[in-house]
């Protein structure tokens, strides 16, 4: 089979990944082998490959990823399953795996489902990681409930974009923290209100928000509170940006660690996938409450240069989508 493989890590994807012939995986006990329709790009994919910060390494490999094939978002259709396995060939799931940017991929049971069936398999290779990760925080450990005020930080990115559509659902009144260039797309989400982080800045303005899902950005532990309530919650996610040992990673660290000594709610917060969660995610979906947004595409040879346009922030709105097979 054709895959996109990495042997070293580095920061240029047109040097370190390459398009192979590989043998084709077989699922083990609790698997099953998908035929890639699609898969999505989100900026992990870029981490991985770059092997920064460097704190991600003793996860993913200290010398050389320890998975040589990229991608980790998939939909598609099972073709054989292995011992143990509840999915039967013929059908359609999305979620999560290692290797998806290939023509076929072995993924874990527990970590995929049944994909919805008004989604294409573009569409549905936008959600796993991206929707489980907002509902996580959202639900999860913001604990959103209906009438809060929610402000969402990075509202135009690819977990935000979910984020948004997820605290409406929950019946929050949302304001989106974004670009100049994102603003349609953000407005469209159903936002309440929409901060332009290149005109104003939100920690200093006088609003006030129950809880604030961070995704982006790369204000303080300490700057972020100051938006929120006396007894507000904080939900500090991913963050662009910071040094090359630890990235934004720090805030994840502080944030829980001052969350005793505060009136306020303070969690760093980090996603765990799962199968029942993305079936929770079609129901949204299917129920019509939350609707992916698909970026540009590129064929399975075009992975370097959609690597390439993510990180140079080129890759217009929506999330980025690997067509595997049409």
């Amino acid at each position: 089979m054709k895959a996109i493989v990495q042997d070293r890590y580095g920061e240029s994807a047109e040097v370190v990944l390459q398009l192979q012939e590989i043998a084709t995986p077989e699922p083990g006990p609790g698997e099953v082998l998908i035929e890639v329709r699609a898969a999505s790009l989100f900026v992990g994919d870029w981490h991985i490959m770059a092997g920064l910060p460097y704190a991600i390494r003793p996860s993913f490999g200290l010398r050389r990823p320890k998975t040589r094939v990229r991608g980790q978002d998939v939909a598609g259709t099972v073709v054989t399953v292995g011992p143990g396995s509840r999915s039967q060939p013929g059908d359609d799931v999305y979620g999560t795996c290692d290797g998806s940017f290939a023509q076929f991929v072995a993924a874990s049971d527990s970590k995929i489902a049944v994909k919805p069936a008004s989604l294409t398999f573009e569409q549905a290779a936008t959600v796993p990681i991206a929707g489980t990760t907002a509902l996580q925080a959202v639900r999860d450990a913001g604990k959103v409930r209906a009438g809060q005020t929610v402000l969402i930080v990075g509202a135009g990115g690819g977990v935000g974009s979910f984020a948004v559509q997820i605290a409406n659902a929950l019946g929050a009144r949302v304001t989106g923290v974004c670009s100049t260039t994102q603003i349609e797309l953000v407005r469209s989400l159903g936002v309440d209100a929409i901060v332009d982080y290149t005109k104003d800045d939100f920690t200093h303005l006088d609003k006030r928000y129950d809880v604030i899902v961070v995704f982006g950005g790369g204000d303080s532990v300490s700057r972020l509170r100051q938006a929120l309530t006396p007894e507000g919650t904080l939900v500090v996610g991913g963050g662009e940006g910071g040094g090359k040992w630890l990235g934004r990673g720090g805030r994840l660290i502080y944030a829980p660690l001052l969350s005793p000594f505060v009136s306020q709610r303070l969690v760093g917060f980090g996603v765990k996938h799962n199968g029942n969660d993305l079936s929770a995610l079609r129901e949204l979906i299917e129920a019509g409450k939350v609707t992916p947004i698909v970026g540009r595409t590129y064929p399975l040879t075009g992975v370097p240069d959609a690597m390439r346009d993510l990180q140079a922030g080129s890759s217009g709105g929506g999330k980025t989508v690997i067509t595997v097979r049409d």
